[in-house]
């Protein structure tokens, strides 16, 4: 038994060095290690850190614990194969990774004009509800992390709604494998969209009534105000996306600016972070724009249904399988996509010879990676008390952010 934690110990020190060592601190200053089996670090993640008393005087995130060699899975397998893995990246929003996979392997192969106004609706519906469960997950833990825990338990009663929703159309709860390339795996269930439109119906006071309990609390306020501020300037140098750049004011959402699949046909506002309570891209802003997309993607959902029982919905000779290809060989390309995933900006790199339906190269551009990378920028010098507060703000997923 002694020799087997020894060498689990030197097994760890070899792949995960530390920066600090005890003997080059200061007298004053302590190195602390946080995770990597912390609940506050949202998944098994490391923090090393350096302290002078309360204060931070620098934070060192070491990776590696949850690595799923994406990228290299996704070299050994066809195009098609390789959305089970794409699932498992970021797993709290299965179905908006999928959703950019699928379409750029579709833009490769030329078919992306021919998919059905059907499959493109029923794609932007299935990646809404996965936002908001997602960041339902994002502010129900962040509330729970600096002590409100009736918040956290409402937020996942009601993603248990999305979850069920999801497992009825995929057949799966989070792993869905349900937007392929050039459809979908099956057409919705008959009478999701009734069930869909009763939960939109049914949230819009849950989400009120989270605003006056979480947000527009006094103790939440004080908490998460003015504390971990991330200057847009720094945002943008760092790579930061999605709800982490957009709190700190900028108005960037890549269903804006790309406007892929159907979103240009549907209207939705970007929300920003305001500094209403404190600093501009402080830690309250950052969890209260995710609140307000969740109200826009209620608006998207709400149109999506319209869409698809009117203009475009069942009918018996509605094959969503029709434009599958049975061989997925592009041209030989370099080819980059992206899309905004609920924690920003998701892409995938390819590089093919046109001889084969396996890819010669993917790369994976993970948004959770780069908005987890300015989280020394954000700590140092702050409170030791605040960097649970910031470290959630930022909405990591480790599947993600190892790949």
């Amino acid at each position: 038994m002694k020799s087997s934690l020894k060498y689990s110990s030197e097994f760890l020190t070899q792949s995960e060095p530390a920066k600090y060592s005890a003997e080059g601190l200061k007298s004053e200053e302590m190195l602390i290690n946080i995770g990597p089996h912390h609940p506050s670090t949202h998944g098994v993640l490391r923090l090393e850190v350096v302290s002078d008393g309360e204060i931070i005087k620098d934070v060192v995130p070491h990776l590696g614990y949850l690595h799923r060699c994406f990228e290299k899975h996704a070299e050994s397998v066809p195009f098609n194969q390789a959305i089970p893995f794409v699932d498992r990246l970021d797993y709290l929003a299965a179905m908006n990774s999928e959703h950019a996979w699928a379409m750029g392997v579709e833009r490769m192969l030329g078919i992306e004009q021919d998919i059905p106004k059907r499959v493109e609706y029923v794609r932007v519906l299935v990646a809404e509800l996965n936002r908001l469960a997602s960041h339902f997950m994002a502010i129900g833990t962040y509330g729970l992390d600096i002590g409100a825990v009736s918040p956290f338990l409402w937020l996942f009663r009601d993603r248990e709604t999305i979850m069920q929703m999801l497992e009825w159309a995929s057949g799966a709860r989070m792993l869905y494998n349900y937007i392929w390339i050039g459809g979908l795996f099956y057409d919705l269930p008959v009478g999701f969209e009734e069930r869909c439109k009763e939960f939109s119906e049914y949230i819009r006071p849950k989400l009120k009534e989270l605003q006056q309990i979480l947000i527009d609390n006094h103790i939440f306020i004080n908490r998460t105000a003015s504390v971990g501020i991330l200057p847009l300037e720094m945002a943008i140098n760092y790579g930061c996306t999605g709800p982490v750049l957009r709190g700190s004011g900028l108005r960037y959402d890549l269903r804006k600016v790309d406007g892929y699949s159907v979103y240009p046909e549907i209207e939705f506002d970007v929300p920003i972070g305001q500094g209403l309570v404190g600093a501009v891209g402080d830690c309250w802003d950052r969890n209260h724009v995710r609140v307000l997309e969740c109200w826009e993607s209620l608006r998207i959902i709400d149109q999506c249904l319209d869409k698809l029982n009117k203009e475009h919905k069942r009918t018996t000779d509605f094959d969503p399988q029709a434009l599958v290809p049975k061989k997925i060989r592009p041209k030989a390309m370099h080819y980059y996509v992206r899309a905004e995933n609920p924690k920003g900006e998701l892409g995938f790199f390819f590089k093919t010879d046109g001889k084969s339906d396996i890819p010669q190269r993917v790369k994976a551009r993970a948004c959770a990676f780069n908005n987890l990378s300015v989280l020394p920028e954000l700590s140092r010098g702050g409170m030791f008390a605040d960097l649970v507060a910031v470290m959630g703000s930022i909405d990591v997923v480790m599947g993600e952010v190892d790949r």
